[in-house]
């Protein structure tokens, strides 16, 4: 590997950091003080819904505006968020298989969902974990289709390589100076 592979390597794996603190931020620190978990009412008002789809139907039939808005972001946000896990995951891991991607993509949406429910923060949700699971899978088929464009694994390292110096950024600002109350 030469020096110009060693520092796109180097460079991705920072930026996939970068991208798991957001993750974490995001999902766990925006929503909680520190103070937080040992508070007895932040504890005792869980909300957990462990009957898929529901969620998603209630915000179907929501009648106002706000849930319907709310509803929207909260869909799309959750696909939305998991998609670069998707293209990480088969461009820095050996195996590249979809299944199993797809199963570590599982395993960390359910541990955010039951840190959540754990807390007392947040709301644990089946569909969350649903719809986190389809981005993931989103994000492994733009590598796939990446790699069928370019036909070649070193291409596509570049071009994400490219596209994460893009985001990176914009990823920063919304990791240290943006904060984050959902």
């Amino acid at each position: 590997m030469n020096k110009r592979e060693k520092f796109k390597t180097v460079f991705l794996y920072g930026v996939f950091i970068c991208y798991v603190l957001f993750l974490v931020k995001l999902l766990i620190l925006s929503r909680v003080s520190l103070s937080d978990p040992f508070n007895s009412q932040s504890t005792s008002s869980r909300s957990i819904n462990l009957i898929p789809f529901h969620s998603i139907k209630e915000y179907i039939s929501g009648s106002t505006e706000n849930l319907k808005r709310f509803a929207f972001s909260n869909v799309v946000g959750n696909i939305v968020i998991f998609i670069p896990l998707g293209v990480y995951l088969p461009l820095l891991k050996k195996d590249k298989r979809v299944i199993n991607n797809i199963l570590f993509i599982f395993i960390m949406s359910l541990l955010v969902e039951i840190i959540q429910g754990i807390l007392g923060i947040g709301a644990s949700d089946i569909d969350d974990i649903i719809l986190n699971c389809l981005g993931g899978y989103i994000g492994i088929l733009g590598y796939k289709f990446l790699l069928l464009i370019l036909r070649d694994e070193k291409k596509v390292h570049t071009v994400v390589t490219i596209l994460s110096a893009i985001g990176l950024p914009a990823l920063l600002f919304l990791l240290f100076m943006v904060k984050l109350r959902l």
